[in-house]
């Protein structure tokens, strides 16, 4: 079951959100957030007329949840999936913290309906706790009535940072009733450490740590705008600087996602741009480098993990036949930790999937509202809120803002937890200072407007 009274939520806008609403629909985009028709290409139109991307900071809404995260794909019954990490969604009696969790979205960005998809396999910190492995939502597609989500897992280090090692591979035929692996088994088995291998993961223990953080191309209701029959996916091609910052991509036939043999690398481009594709991971090509210097080297606290800098999200605007793209850097304090300054944010746009990439929006100070103690990461453009001239899209984003300070007070932290009898009481306790410390921990969402000669 998709939802119940309990599962759903249906944001309940107060007056000032009902204006913001109000502006959004006011300043262009009227019927804009509404699913847009599958049809031809605009004509005449080239990806060197779009000039800019503007951020409508008096757009902005927080439409509830707990999380972040966000990766989204456009199912076939018109809902938009999304997978929220490190938080609860909008459960409104939460008894854990997920380290990845299923919902949908009904409805148009002013009638947005959040409901749990109920039949999820349970990844929460009661199930998972310990020193079992996390498995924690990446790359999500909706296509041809399946779903498809890749999940990305941890090594165990200590003496640094956590790198992301692999990628395990979950799906569904019955809307998220039920779940398989890979393989095709039913329940969804997450392997201890002992069971991680290449046999088990559609990506373990790849050269430098690529493809272990995965997004996928998105492109209209179910995949219907594709054309080719291929799924594309973008991964970072590591875990330390020089690495994280380079994007890699492969494709496989949407047929054959469950069949890792059948993936194809990026391997460049021949002068014509016509790309080469080839099965040998180790010879694949950087499609896109970002800026270096936007990446974590160690952490505020001790055997937390490399931030999931430069995940991209990539989007086909099919009114436009524009692919959009949206990635972000962490800012980095002298020392090297985490969200020492505000975000790195960038946009850019191509004609094809595997680029070039050109940058439409550059903030090397991400700052949403003006607000300087923002801590925003993960931009997600939404597949389904696309602007039916296509010149205007929802942007998503969670904000960390408060990490620093909650890392300062981590003794209370822990000593809240040592007073703890259980493992419920202890994610309520963990539930609470996420609550008083990162209240932007949510699904944060603006307009963005694209300046086209």
């Amino acid at each position: 079951m998709h939802s119940t009274s309990d599962r759903t939520c249906k944001v309940d806008f107060e007056s000032d959100r009902r204006n913001i609403l109000k502006q959004i629909l006011s300043l262009g985009v009227g019927a804009g957030y509404a699913a847009h028709a599958s049809g031809s290409l605009a004509s005449g139109f080239h990806a060197s007329d779009v000039k800019a991307a503007i951020r409508r900071d008096e757009t902005t809404a927080r439409l509830g949840g707990m999380g972040h995260g966000y990766q989204m794909s456009w199912g076939a019954q018109d809902r938009q999936y999304v997978a929220v990490n490190g938080g609860t969604g909008w459960a409104e009696k939460p008894k854990s913290l997920y380290y990845s969790r299923l919902w949908t979205i009904d409805g148009n960005l002013q009638n947005a309906t959040f409901s749990d998809v109920s039949n999820y396999p349970d990844l929460n910190e009661i199930s998972r706790s310990g020193q079992l492995p996390r498995y924690v939502g990446g790359g999500l597609l909706a296509v041809r009535g399946r779903i498809y989500h890749f999940l990305s897992t941890l090594d165990r280090a200590k003496d640094r940072p956590r790198h992301w090692t692999g990628c395990k591979l979950i799906y569904s035929d019955d809307g998220g009733r039920t779940w398989h692996n890979q393989d095709g088994t039913s329940p969804v088995h997450w392997e201890d450490w002992e069971e991680q291998s290449r046999d088990r993961l559609a990506f373990f223990n790849e050269p430098d740590g690529c493809f272990s953080l995965l997004s996928i191309l998105q492109m209209g209701r179910d995949y219907s705008a594709n054309r080719d029959g291929y799924i594309y996916a973008y991964g970072v091609n590591g875990n330390i600087d020089g690495r994280m910052n380079e994007l890699v991509m492969f494709r496989v036939k949407v047929d054959k996602i469950l069949d890792r043999h059948a993936y194809e690398f990026f391997a460049g481009s021949a002068g014509d741009g016509t790309p080469r594709w080839i099965k040998d991971i180790a010879a694949r090509a950087v499609v896109h480098s970002f800026p270096r210097g936007w990446i974590n080297r160690t952490n505020l606290m001790p055997g937390d993990l490399v931030v999931e800098a430069w995940l991209p999200s990539v989007v086909f605007n099919e009114p436009l036949g524009l692919y959009m793209m949206a990635s972000a850097g962490i800012g980095c304090a002298p020392d090297g930790t985490e969200f020492g300054k505000p975000s790195y944010l960038g946009f850019w746009v191509s004609t094809t999937p595997w680029g070039p990439w050109r940058q439409i929006h550059e903030d090397t100070a991400w700052m949403p509202g003006g607000d300087r103690e923002a801590r925003a990461y993960l931009p997600r453009i939404s597949p389904k809120w696309i602007s039916a001239d296509g010149k205007s899209f929802a942007f998503v984003w969670s904000d960390i803002k408060g990490i620093r300070e909650f890392a300062r007070d981590e003794s209370l932290f822990t000593a809240a937890l040592e007073k703890a009898a259980t493992a419920e009481e202890r994610n309520m306790v963990s539930l609470d200072f996420l609550r008083r410390y990162m209240p932007g921990l949510s699904f944060n969402v603006q307009r963005i407007d694209l300046v086209v000669s």
